[in-house]
């Protein structure tokens, strides 16, 4: 038996002003946040965009979390955990006073249904395959069984995860928001709405939400980590076009401009000395990507998806956001574990995607629709992949939305064909080569309300996957990970989505968030791929 104890979850790693202590940060302030959109939802077993992740981390826990800044793995609403020696049962020891924002104490029982509540398909969880290790998943997913038979509450205090064979990534499971713990009787009372009613036991509680003019986090005294958060209050405006966010950022008038530097003034934002110290540059694993739905013709052929990945010009697009990427020629990004650095590729070659589009019978080409959400860059991008495939004979309409409407038609097996994914582009949840395969490539992810938008669904893969996931042996991580190669290389041979390029993301902040004296930042509950700079602050 295996046994881990907390080992200070609520640490002083900060970013932005290093060497400063925490204790040293003073109670109290707040702070403006600008977005174009408006949030999709804040309920943590469906919000799965870059947007929200972040804000949900801040009002809901988990088993597990990241120590601060790291990808760390260690014990949160849980104080510790044993695994057994064959690796298939996790006993969570829970926190003891740990409260949900509406006063009641969370035990055990709160754990099981919100993990039943992912894997229930009512849900119509996003997440859901995640928890495709726990005994009981499948009767629980398809609706035969009222929940996991895995998940076992010992006592008020104690849960029991049994897991129907090994997996290498549980733990890093059971830090998603998607296993953050509910109250039944909220989401009970709120129903569908529970997304814009939010309780969890997290840092921050939400006290209004104005749709199309701001979303409002305020400090939860009661959180069980002694001492944070500091912020009184995070105030998140939405409606803000990136340009006008940038613009009130320089006058003082808000903190963080959540969409990131506008293209059209990155270059003059990069290189004005004022701002020398205002950039945060976001290290991610980050693929973006264009998708083609499998289960809708033409794309259900092979060749009509390779033509596509041949003829869209990756360079020009990088061209276009001013060279914050490198081209992508594979799912994984080359930081991530598992990513093959001797892999070609799709080469771009317009005579030979012409060639298999005649050889598809479709030499004439055809119409379809790509679909993209309306924050720029994003337009512009779909402009040039539209005149890309045009060069081939194909004649794609955009369709440009909010971001949560293509997301919404990217989670419909048949309103789709193509999707540019743009700023709903693909982080990883956490670091491992899995993460790129079961939400967006998987058959676990090719469900209503899912992220495989290509509806691609390989069941010899997903069995491989399965068994890559079971080598949880550390004399088998180099294996693993070898699998995990060869499983990417064979999904591209069937190219269901084309990767387009590995970003790096620019985030901008005002002045007042630097040092002792202004507000700073603990990434405390800041998932490992999210770069923006708030969840939990201090003044």
């Amino acid at each position: 038996m295996r046994k881990w104890l907390l080992t200070g979850v609520a640490s002083a790693a900060m970013l932005g002003i290093a060497g400063t202590a925490l204790a040293e940060v003073k109670q109290g302030g707040s702070m403006i946040v600008t977005y174009k959109d408006d949030v999709s939802t804040l309920d943590p077993a469906i919000g799965y965009d870059w947007q929200n992740w972040s804000m949900i981390k801040s009002l809901f826990d988990g088993l597990m979390d990241y120590k601060p800044g790291t990808t760390e793995l260690v014990p949160d609403l849980a104080e510790s955990f044993e695994i057994s020696d064959d690796g298939l049962v996790y006993t969570f020891k829970l926190r003891k006073g740990v409260k949900f924002h509406n006063g009641r104490e969370m035990t055990a029982k709160d754990i099981k249904y919100s993990l039943d509540r992912v894997a229930n398909p009512k849900t119509q969880s996003p997440g859901a395959g995640f928890f495709g290790s726990i005994k009981g998943f499948d009767a629980a997913s398809d609706g035969s069984a009222g929940g996991l038979s895995g998940v076992e509450v010992a006592d008020d205090s104690t849960i029991r995860i049994t897991l129907a064979r090994p997996d290498a990534t549980f733990l890093h499971v059971m830090a998603l928001n998607f296993a953050s713990v509910v109250p039944e009787e909220a989401v009970a009372e709120h129903g569908e709405d529970f997304g814009t009613n939010p309780v969890g036991t997290g840092a921050y509680k939400m006290t209004d939400w104005t749709r199309g003019q701001h979303v409002v986090f305020e400090r939860n005294a009661d959180y069980y980590h002694a001492g944070l958060p500091k912020l009184d209050k995070i105030t998140f405006e939405v409606g803000q076009e990136p340009i006008v966010a940038l613009l009130r950022l320089e006058r003082g008038e808000v903190d963080i401009a959540g969409d990131g530097i506008p293209p059209a003034k990155f270059l003059a934002t990069m290189k004005d000395p004022k701002f020398k110290d205002q950039i945060v540059e976001g290290k991610q694993l980050h693929t973006g990507y264009v998708t083609m739905n499998v289960k809708m013709k033409p794309f259900d052929d092979v060749r009509v998806r390779k033509a596509v990945a041949m003829a869209i010009n990756k360079d020009r697009i990088v061209r276009i956001i001013n060279g914050r990427a490198v081209t992508a020629n594979q799912p994984l990004p080359p930081l991530m574990p598992g990513y093959d650095s001797k892999y070609s590729g799709q080469a771009y070659d317009i005579e030979g995607a012409v060639k298999l589009l005649t050889e598809a019978g479709l030499g004439d080409g055809f119409t379809t629709e790509l679909y993209v959400a309306n924050t720029d860059p994003q337009p512009r991008i779909a402009q040039a992949i539209q005149q890309d495939l045009a060069g081939i004979g194909i004649k794609a309409e955009i369709r440009s939305l909010a971001q949560s409407n293509v997301i919404a038609a990217g989670g419909e097996e048949d309103q789709a064909p193509m999707i540019w994914s743009g700023g709903m582009a693909w982080i990883a949840d956490f670091p491992d080569p899995s993460n790129f395969y079961g939400p967006i490539l998987g058959c676990g992810g090719a469900v209503q309300g899912g992220w495989n938008w290509s509806w691609y669904c390989n069941a010899e893969l997903d069995e491989r996957a399965k068994k890559a996931d079971a080598m949880t042996d550390p004399s088998q991580a180099d294996a693993r990970i070898e699998e995990w190669k060869q499983i990417f290389t064979a999904i591209q041979e069937e190219a269901p989505w084309v990767p387009i390029f590995n970003e790096q993301r620019f985030t901008i902040r005002s002045s007042r968030l630097d040092g002792p004296e202004g507000i700073f930042v603990d990434p405390v509950h800041i998932p490992v791929h999210y770069d923006h700079v708030y969840d939990k602050g201090a003044q």
